[in-house]
């Protein structure tokens, strides 16, 4: 399994027979070497959208054109763009699991909005979520933009994730040492790795916080477009 960041909260993973492009901001994705983009995008299976803002959604209808593979996210939203944009969806709801060939996923609630940008504001986008990846004999927690929330024990105590991708930048989502708190508490992570931080400097620079606050867990800062082999 790899797990390849693409920037903010962006994610190439390629898992058993999947490759899954999780939030994949690219365009205006300062973070993103535009002149990789080829690279980043190749043999992607579907698309997961975790809510409709533009920094995880705004490339997602392109992509999914693009590559002519699936758009996976919540259903209301997968309605919308399956009706007004003609891409192919799989549409459902926290608590229901797709099979994407080999592996599952499963939606999880998220705390945080979800909208899509219109000329009169913001548009409702179906809820905001996380994703359960479970493939390999390993499971993912994808936590999305969101706050701690009690939901995360019985998460952990369910699916029981090794590997967790936890939006961590603050002022948006849980800073640092919100989601180390969140990792021991609810958690038993053999890996830890931060996202949703370093984009923009209103975020977190980097993730000491979030290694000093959990010891014994690996806490890897990911690079560009460097795969990380779990």
């Amino acid at each position: 399994m790899n797990i390849i960041w693409l920037g903010h909260s962006g994610f190439r993973i390629e898992i058993a027979d999947q490759v899954l492009l999780v939030d994949p901001w690219l365009t205006g994705n300062p973070m993103f070497p535009e002149d990789r983009r080829a690279e980043a995008i190749a043999g992607a299976t579907h698309i997961l959208v975790s809510h409709g803002h533009g920094d995880h959604a705004g490339d997602a209808v392109a992509l999914a054109r693009e590559l002519s593979v699936p758009l996976v996210g919540i259903y209301d939203l997968m309605s919308h763009w399956e009706a007004s944009e003609g891409v192919s969806v799989i549409g459902f709801n926290k608590g229901g699991t797709v099979a994407l060939g080999a592996v599952a996923v499963t939606m999880v609630n998220a705390v945080h909005s979800s909208s899509l940008g219109s000329e009169a504001g913001p548009i409702y986008a179906g809820g905001e979520a996380g994703f359960m990846i479970r493939g390999e004999g390993r499971t993912i927690y994808f936590s999305g933009d969101t706050a701690i929330s009690a939901d995360m024990a019985w998460m952990g105590e369910f699916f029981q994730p090794d590997i967790g991708i936890l939006s961590a930048g603050g002022h948006f989502t849980m800073d640092m040492k919100a989601a180390a708190f969140a990792a021991r508490k609810f958690f038993d992570f053999e890996m830890v790795i931060p996202c949703h931080y370093r984009t923009f400097p209103l975020l977190a620079q980097d993730a000491q916080e979030l290694v000093d606050g959990l010891p014994g867990v690996t806490v890897i800062e990911p690079q560009v477009l460097e795969p990380i082999r779990a």
